[in-house]
């Protein structure tokens, strides 16, 4: 019997962002992380990356990305710690089409991350299981565990904490206002929440608007800090009483049933920001690579 030789190649992966349905700050643990209730959606706005594998154990980015040196990127340091864990004699050339905007709160440096795990677990045919590749991902970030774990979840914890929910089919109206607000900075301001009740998954669960449950804690912070972010959020919701924030900002999203009715409100979008419609997605598409 013969068997299939891994792929040399992977091209197309696309790393999907994401947006935190709500997002409330619990608690703050003695080594300084805050712990965190959130629901998180996938959604079909994606970097897309390619891999080559290379025989010379080398980790090489091959594409610029303005501001961010290849040694301190995640998908460098994604693939260097999957190669400490594995001991793969192999390396990678990896491509980054970069789409998704950074300090955004859609998680794409994260994503990105976990898509280099996900892919190279396949390309250097070393199969870790998922519950292994989430593991490696929380010591990049505290949202790479969700990407990998595959579907739309219910996160406790510093976030790695995760339960799959079930979402309706959305379309999303997402505004980035060209503004770009680093995460510490919001986690580190004394006007932080950090004493919301902690939920239960029923209660989301059971909730008939999952899309009007809870608030975002970052919010607050970041409108006060970001005045686009503030003006983005109040034109937003001129259009649904439930818009917010995503993550620690600057992107904020609003729900819809149907495309054509999110496109109406993009149509409208203020010239000086960017904006898209998302449709949801229900599961990660490099979701098979691991098991």
């Amino acid at each position: 019997m013969t068997l299939a030789l891994p792929p040399a190649e992977l091209r197309d992966c696309p790393a999907p962002a994401k947006l935190n349905l709500f997002l409330h700050v619990t608690g703050r643990r003695p080594d300084g992380y805050h712990t965190l209730q959130t629901a998180f959606q996938l959604i079909d706005w994606s970097d897309t990356l390619h891999f080559r594998r290379r025989e010379d154990g080398a980790v090489v980015r091959t594409t610029e990305i303005p501001g961010v040196p290849a040694d301190t990127d995640l998908v460098v340091r994604a693939a260097r710690l999957l190669q400490q864990a594995t001991g793969t004699r192999f390396g990678v050339d990896i491509a980054v089409d970069k789409r998704l905007p950074m300090g955004g709160g859609i998680g794409g440096g994260s994503s990105d991350a976990a898509t280099t795990l996900l892919a190279l677990n396949r390309l250097w045919d070393v199969n870790l299981p998922r519950a292994q590749l989430m593991q490696l991902g929380l010591a990049l970030g505290a949202d790479v565990p969700f990407f990998l774990f595959g579907e739309n979840a219910f996160a406790e914890g510093v976030g790695e904490q995760l339960s799959p929910i079930a979402l309706p089919d959305s379309w999303f109206v997402v505004i980035h206002p060209k503004q770009h607000v680093p995460t510490a900075e919001i986690f580190s301001d004394q006007r932080l929440t950090r004493n919301t009740p902690i939920s239960i998954i029923a209660v989301f669960a059971a909730c008939e608007n999952k899309f009007a449950f809870g608030r975002n804690d970052l919010e607050t912070v970041a409108t006060a800090k970001f005045g686009e972010v503030a003006r983005a959020l109040e034109w937003l919701r001129q259009y649904s009483p439930h818009a917010r924030m995503t993550g620690s900002g600057a992107c904020v999203f609003a729900r819809y049933d149907d495309a054509a009715t999110a496109q109406r409100v993009l149509d409208r979008l203020p010239p000086e920001w960017d904006g898209r419609c998302v449709r949801s997605l229900s599961r990660h598409p490099l979701a098979d690579f691991a098991e």
